[in-house]
């Protein structure tokens, strides 16, 4: 725990001097750990390339600190469009929802995949669409509350016992388009947002106005605000200010209040089409698919690119008790890892 709070200590400091135009490096990722070749399997993991040559100081004005591309602590393959990856502290494991076809197609052939933090991909399908009474075409965001694994998946928000995989029942929440992420706040209430968009053959991103921030509660879903002022909505996180989101159709980060009014909006500078975010106390990182890159930011601050060269990365998870950073790779079927330090 006393390395988790100096994690964040470090983030947060390096932002600040940031933000602030200081000389002062962000957080280097840990060297990759050594690993040996693998054969190559469905549920293999693939050792990370070598660590790229450090960078050779400029002696010309410093210019906002980027990381170099650093090699992942671990990569995992085997995958089917990964989107998201969920970190469940109580079973000490990684849960990948694999989106397997079209984001929008209703095929039932989606499933979830879990990984050891060892490296190992211990079950691909632990559950999977059309088997054992699963229905799940086009799984998303997911999140874990009271024992319950809920999972995003179209128009619908799907249950599973996070023990067995059983499932436990659905949520249809009409009107709405794409189901993206979900969060679950301390007090068990579990919010999930509708990005209102298609994606067309093309993977550009047709809008349909549905653009919403729903709210589960005792088994029932209301609406906490329905605006295209979201613009187009997709990863939550739970911070110590409340929800946060941010969008895929305009470079933004932003809190929603109880009321779900906008608060703490800020435009993340690097890139847009953001997908994935989590919070390290109040810091922020979330995914940029124009940037290629994951982020790091504070709401009302300055982001910069924290980990470059991310092709395609979704909504990403962190493991709290390694201090690491889950990026799946959703259009290359890969996941990595990587550690703050």
């Amino acid at each position: 725990m006393a390395r988790f709070r100096g994690i964040l200590t470090s983030i947060a400091a390096a932002a600040a001097v940031v933000s602030c135009g200081g000389e002062t490096r962000p957080p280097a990722l840990a060297p990759a750990a050594s690993a040996s070749v693998a054969p190559v399997a469905t549920n293999s993991v693939e050792p990370p390339p070598a660590a790229p040559a450090a960078p050779t100081a400029s002696t010309a004005a410093p210019e906002p600190p980027r990381l170099a591309a650093p090699s992942p602590v671990a990569r995992y393959t085997g995958f089917a469009k990964p989107e998201s990856v969920l970190y469940d502290a109580d079973n000490d494991r990684y849960l990948v929802s694999n989106i397997n076809g079209n984001p929008d197609d209703k095929d039932n052939n989606g499933f979830i995949s879990v990984l050891s933090p060892d490296g190992q991909v211990t079950n691909l399908k632990w559950i999977e669409g059309g088997k054992a009474k699963v229905k799940l075409d086009a799984p998303t965001g997911s999140a874990i509350a009271k024992g319950v694994l809920y999972v995003a998946d179209l128009t619908t928000v799907r249950m599973f016992d996070l023990k067995t995989g059983a499932p436990k029942g659905e949520i249809a929440i009409p009107g709405t388009t794409l189901l993206n992420d979900v969060v679950a706040a301390p007090d068990g209430k579990v919010y999930v947002s509708d990005s209102g968009f298609k994606i067309t053959a093309t993977g550009t991103l047709e809008a349909t106005s549905s653009d919403a921030m729903y709210v589960i509660e005792k088994g029932k879903a209301k609406a906490l605000v329905k605006t295209t002022d979201l613009h187009m909505p997709n990863g939550l996180a739970w911070s110590d200010k409340g929800l946060v989101v941010c969008s895929s159709g305009a470079p933004e980060v932003f809190r929603l209040d109880e009321k779900g009014a906008k608060q703490d909006a800020t435009t993340t500078a690097p890139g847009g089409r953001l997908d994935g975010l989590i919070s390290l106390g109040d810091s922020l990182l979330v995914t940029s698919h124009e940037a290629s890159a994951v982020l790091r930011g504070k709401l009302g601050g300055t982001f910069v690119v924290a980990i470059p060269e991310q092709k395609t990365p979704a909504d990403i998870g962190y493991d709290t008790k390694r201090g690491r950073v889950l990026v799946p790779h959703v259009m290359v079927d890969t996941v990595d890892v990587y550690e703050l330090r």
